[in-house]
């Protein structure tokens, strides 16, 4: 309670400007749309049945820890929501409008953070909401809605693990029927080391034994590409502060790729194998990430609009090839089009020898890191809780990972295989248009905007007997490659990313426990946020310092400042949360 009465004394005099303001964005008119396009929606979807359940036509405003976008759901999938429930999402995306925690402060001091709300139920937060009465026990509404009950085990471990009053307050994400220790699935692993494989196919695919061989890599690659597709200058790297949470995100990934993630301020290997990092350490990973793209921007090889683009501008940048290298094949995938692959060019995962990639196991108890909640004030309660059973379901899964059936994908000879405009949405999202009667708009921003994950990469779709994913489909991964394609499963002998580095025993994989870290003393919390708040800054300024004694200062200053805050005191209290992980990673694989 104390915490909430801070924070409305803190927040007060920004709610109606920030409430007002949530339809906004920082970013500018890329990623808001307006009441027009709200309107065409609703026309779109004027003949849906959901009028006939639900008669009153209603827009829910959807708080989003996750999306990247904010504003109106609209496209195809804003069609479906209509068409079935009579409602648009409006989305509320804290990542958009920046700021992070202070629109979740804001929003939760005037009492009403969302309709449907999609944010952390560990470390405390989900009994932070109960006890702000910000959500509403879904016990009793979850009657009849037969998705959700075969996930019921998942649900209840997750909602008595984060709260001490009884009830149901949320539903987990990425559940799975599948064992702890299998990793989640798909063709290719979350974090990796991508690149422009036509060119490195140029450069006669030269070897990295380290993350550091990266570097003269990457700047023979800009020097060979100098321009994009649109005439823009192309950089190797290219970041974004939008994900930015406790640390510098994009410094953090090298951790991932020697197998850590992070608890708190300490990094802990996924299997448990090694002992954890201090963050501060001189040899952490987290410092040689920083120190990793301090160096390459010593090179110029770092866009310099990365101090203040987002999520949105750094993805329209690799659809047009102005950046070089990702850190993730999802972000790096709008460049490969049809079109680009039959000029030779592709994005692809390159190998590094001493890689040990962080994978997650599936989360038989849920994963507990985000869930969907319904907000107290919410006007159709039933009706949110009938989407979230939907959302649930293997006919949204379905929607969600590969469009509409008789769409964009279907069945034939008793297996689903992709319709030519659905190989075109999967393989070139954001230059395919939707038949209007569909929505319209390009495929991708038809997407769901909530970026949530209901369950596993790798769940079997019930109603198919086969995957979700249609990349793990016979009919897709049969289609003729392109050359390109074909050039990258030679070299690397084997079919995709998962193949490759599975074979090669370079994945180390963190049990899916379903732990959650506990509520921590709110002194401890706010000295976590402000030395976060440092953390973040001076891990900017080092990245960008102008040579090493600059770089050198930042990093020192850091340290001080953090310790000087009691970073140790923090530390204490991460490592124990980080033992019981452990604890619990190891009793899940017993």
């Amino acid at each position: 309670m104390r915490k909430r009465i801070i924070s409305v004394l803190l927040c007060l005099g920004m709610v109606i400007s920030l409430l007002s303001g949530c339809s906004g964005s920082k970013e500018g008119t890329n990623q808001v749309k307006t009441n027009t396009d709200t309107d065409t929606a609703q026309e779109n979807s004027s003949a849906g049945d959901g009028s006939k359940k639900y008669k009153d036509f209603i827009t829910v405003d959807v708080f989003d820890s996750l999306a990247n976008y904010q504003g109106i759901q609209t496209g195809w999938f804003g069609k479906i929501v209509k068409d079935k429930f009579n409602m648009e999402l409006n989305i509320i995306s804290p990542n958009v409008a920046g700021g992070g925690e202070t629109l979740y402060q804001t929003r939760s001091a005037a009492g009403n953070l969302g309709d449907l709300i999609i944010y952390p139920m560990s470390g405390g937060k989900l009994q932070d909401l109960v006890d702000a009465r910000l959500i509403v026990d879904m016990t009793d509404m979850m009657s009849g809605e037969k998705n959700l009950e075969k996930y019921k085990e998942a649900i209840q471990f997750s909602n008595q693990n984060n709260s001490t009053t009884a009830g149901t307050w949320g539903i987990p994400s990425e559940v799975s029927v599948n064992p702890a220790t299998k990793p989640l699935g798909g063709t290719t692993l979350n974090f990796g080391t991508y690149l422009r494989w036509d060119l490195y196919k140029q450069m006669g695919y030269p070897e990295m034994k380290t993350m550091e061989d990266l570097l003269p890599v990457m700047k023979q690659m800009q020097d060979m590409n100098v321009v994009s597709d649109s005439g823009k200058k192309a950089y190797a790297f290219s970041f974004f502060k939008d994900w930015d949470g406790s640390f510098m995100n994009i410094a953090t990934q090298v951790a991932s790729y020697y197998g850590y993630a992070n608890t708190g301020f300490l990094w802990q290997k996924a299997d448990d194998s090694a002992e954890p990092q201090s963050t501060l350490d001189d040899d952490s990973l987290y410092m040689r990430g920083l120190k990793f793209f301090y160096q390459a921007n010593q090179m110029g090889l770092v866009d310099p609009e990365s101090t203040t683009q987002s999520y949105d501008t750094v993805y329209n940048k690799y659809v047009d090839g102005a950046i070089l290298w990702s850190p993730w094949p999802w972000l790096s995938a709008g460049y490969n089009s049809d079109k680009h692959k039959q000029e030779g060019k592709l994005f692809d995962t390159a190998a590094i020898n001493d890689f040990k990639l962080y994978t997650w196991g599936c989360y038989a108890k849920g994963n507990p890191g985000v869930a969907m909640m319904i907000g107290s004030k919410a006007k159709d309660k039933e009706r949110l809780m009938d989407f979230i059973d939907w959302y649930y379901s293997p006919e949204a899964i379905t929607l969600i990972t590969t469009g509409a059936k008789g769409v964009t994908w279907d069945m034939k000879d008793n297996q689903p295989q992709l319709t030519d405009l659905g190989y075109q949405c999967m393989t070139d999202p954001a230059n395919t248009d939707m038949p209007q009667e569909q929505g319209g708009g390009k495929y991708k921003d038809g997407m769901s905007q909530l970026n949530y994950k209901t369950i596993s990469a790798g769940e079997v779709n019930p109603d198919t007997g086969f995957p979700y994913d249609y990349s793990l489909w016979d009919s897709f991964t049969q289609k003729s490659l392109s050359d390109i394609e074909k050039d990258w499963q030679t070299h690397m002998n084997a079919k995709n990313a998962v193949d490759y580095f599975s074979k090669n025993n370079q994945i180390v994989v963190s049990p899916g426990s379903g732990y959650s870290t506990p509520a921590e003393a709110s002194d401890i919390t706010t000295i976590r946020n402000q030395i976060q708040e440092v953390i973040k800054e001076y891990s900017w300024r080092a990245v960008f310092a102008k040579d090493d004694n600059e770089y050198n200062k930042y990093i020192k200053d850091m340290k001080e400042t953090a310790l000087g805050l009691g970073y140790d005191k923090v530390l204490e209290v991460d490592k124990a949360n980080a033992e019981a992980q452990k604890q619990a990673r190891a009793a899940v694989v017993k």
